[in-house]
């Protein structure tokens, strides 16, 4: 099972709970990448459509709309196939 947790549209009092408005804001094009998380990340997508598979796991789908955590630790691969613009924060 992975660690990734995904709130599906969460409303917009837990966005401001968070301050998610105040995080930066990250954007990538269409591409396939490794990545790995040497701090937990939290992110809230405003575009986009992303698969996620960590490694040994099953992929993981988010979207707009989607306030998604990463776990610290975590080695993946990022394929996206809509553009992505997200606020993030890491921990």
């Amino acid at each position: 099972m992975s660690k990734i947790k995904i709130e599906r549209n969460p409303n917009e009092k837990r966005l401001e709970e968070l301050g998610v408005s105040d995080w930066p804001i990250w954007t990538k094009e269409v591409s396939e990448f490794p990545w790995s998380y040497d701090a937990q990340e939290t992110c809230y997508f405003l575009e986009g459509d992303v698969i996620v598979t960590p490694d040994g796991e099953e992929p993981v789908n988010m979207e707009k709309g989607d306030l998604v955590t990463f776990p610290k630790g975590m080695s993946c691969t990022w394929n996206i196939g809509r553009d992505v613009k997200k606020h993030y924060q890491f921990k």
